[in-house]
This record gives structure tokens, C-alpha cells and sequence, in this order.
């Protein structure tokens, strides 16, 4: 008689690991954005040029088409801006200013938001009130508008913009928390903590916000994407980055006034670069909604 084999059973990690690579297109959007940050990373070693040292510029370069030769013998791919630069290179230093963009601000407003919206849950009561009030008002502003503003006051670079990007976002990660945390602070562990005295601290961080994480990663995954469309934004309206340290968007608000004129590859490219990024995150960020949170599968 042969031995029955006991059925194999799934960590929830492997769980996780199978249903996230079912969608093909998230296993797109995973490549895509590994791609991408790959070749952020490894900018200053890959790319033809260096698009902001002012001693390999070469003026008489700009505006030249795709494909283009230049005088010291580089081959321009994408073409050239009006001052000489390489895109293919500025696209390449590009992705590096809007990734640690993106990323910084969606982590700092994820651990402002995340603490808030656990006191709301834990504390309750007025402390509750008034965190609620302030993400309601948060909420009730546009984003761009609020970021305008504080920029505005603040003055360009990148740090200026991470704040006025965490500013405008916080509200969703309270939000999200505290609604999680509602349900978490019912639970007979919190109970149990409780009970043995243990301090809010820990009871906050080391068990309410564990069990918090899941649907956190997803709203920080779709916020990453907002905040790179966000900076890329704010830059092209010219209250984003300075010009030495430049993101996608610089790069596509420097060759909008020759769009006209034909030199359409000025901006179309950093312009697909940027589209392409975001539709990668959003295509992962999608994927781990479903399957973080099967109650929003679509």
C-alpha cells in the first residue's frame, strides 16, 4: 500500500508571490519599472553624456534631430535641446530627480500619515476629531493648487518640493490607517496589550500598524506614480526643480515653445519616458490592490 503524501501547503508568501505574477500585465509593469530604475541608478555610468557639465556642451549642437551626429562625434539618438544636451542622457538624469521624488515624498507621507491616523483610531475622542477635520480640509483642496502655494512661499528645489508633495498627501495614508485601525483596535490582541499595560507606543507600532500595512503599501504604491506626475507638473510650470538638478518635467517644459517649430523631440520623449513610468507603477499598484485586498478585485 502506498503512502499518501499530505497535501503541500502555501506560505502566505508564496500565496502572494503566485497571485501577483497571475497578471501579466503587472509582471509588464514590475520589468518596466525595475528597467527604469536600474537605469536611473546606473545614469552617470551608461549614459552618452553628461547633460549638465557645461565643458562638453557644445552649442552649435542645439536642436539637432534624432539620429544626429554632433561635432565632438557623439551620436544623438533623441535628438538634442536647445542648449546642446543629449536627451537620451537627460532622460537618463531625469527618471534619477523624479524617482527620488516620488519615492521620498511617498515615504515621509506615509510615516506622517500612518502615525496620525493611528492615534485617530487608538486615542479616539477629540484627538480623533480633530485629526479627521484636518485630512477633510487637506482632501477639500485641490493638490496642485495647495502644492502652487506652498512652493510659491517656499522657492524652488527638491527638498521644497518633497515637503509641498508630503503636505498635499498625508491625508490619504491617515485616512487609510485610521479606517484599518478602527476595525484592528476591536481585536482580542489589542485587548490582550492592553491588559498587560503594555505603552501606546508599542501597542501602536508594534501591532496596530503590522496589521496596517497591506492596504498602506497599496495607497503608497499609487502615490508614488501621483507624486511623479505631480513634481513633473509643478516643474513644467517652472516652481518644481531648479534647472542643475532637472526631472522629466523640466525637461519636457524646456522644449514646449518648440513644439511649434517641429523640434517635437524635445519634449516627446522625456514626455513617453514619464507616461511609461507612471503607467508601470500603476500597473503594479493595481496588482497589489487585488491581491492585498481581494474585496476590490475587479
Amino acid at each position: 500500500m502506498s503512502a499518501t503524501t499530505a497535501p503541500r501547503v502555501e506560505t502566505p508568501f508564496q500565496r502572494f508571490v503566485s497571485e501577483f505574477f497571475a497578471s501579466k500585465l503587472a509582471v509588464v509593469g514590475l520589468v518596466v519599472i525595475s528597467a527604469i530604475i536600474l537605469v536611473a541608478v546606473l545614469a552617470p555610468w551608461i549614459a552618452p553624456q553628461d547633460p549638465y557639465d557645461l565643458a562638453v556642451l557644445d552649442i552649435m549642437d542645439g536642436r539637432l534631430e534624432p539620429g544626429s551626429q554632433g561635432g565632438s562625434g557623439i551620436t544623438y539618438w533623441l535628438g538634442t535641446d536647445d542648449q546642446g544636451r543629449d536627451m537620451l542622457s537627460g532622460i537618463m538624469y531625469g527618471l534619477r530627480i523624479s524617482l527620488l521624488v516620488g519615492v521620498g515624498s511617498a515615504v515621509l507621507a506615509a510615516a506622517v500619515g500612518a502615525t496620525l491616523g493611528l492615534l485617530a483610531a487608538y486615542v479616539g475622542g477629540k484627538t480623533d476629531t480633530v485629526i479627521m477635520r484636518l485630512v477633510d480640509l487637506q482632501l477639500s483642496f485641490p493638490a496642485i493648487l495647495a502644492a502652487l502655494m506652498i512652493l510659491a512661499f517656499l522657492g524652488k528645489g527638491i527638498m521644497n518640493v518633497v515637503f509641498a508633495i508630503v503636505v498635499v498627501e498625508w491625508a490619504y495614508y491617515a485616512r487609510t490607517v485610521r479606517g484599518n485601525a478602527l476595525v484592528e483596535r476591536q481585536r482580542e490582541y489589542i485587548e490582550a496589550a492592553r491588559c498587560l499595560a503594555l505603552p501606546p507606543r508599542r501597542i501602536l507600532f508594534g501591532h496596530l500598524l503590522p496589521n496596517c500595512l497591506p492596504p498602506l503599501i497599496v495607497v503608497a504604491t499609487m502615490q508614488i506614480a501621483r507624486a511623479i506626475a505631480l513634481e513633473a507638473t509643478l516643474s513644467f510650470l517652472g516652481l518644481g526643480v531648479p534647472i542643475t538638478e532637472p526631472s522629466l518635467g523640466l525637461l519636457i517644459s524646456n522644449g514646449y515653445e518648440y513644439m511649434l517649430s517641429g523640434k517635437y523631440w524635445i519634449s516627446f520623449y522625456p514626455g513617453i519616458a514619464l507616461l511609461v513610468t507612471i503607467v508601470a507603477i500603476n500597473l503594479v499598484g493595481d496588482q497589489l490592490r487585488d491581491v492585498l485586498n481581494p474585496r476590490l478585485k475587479k
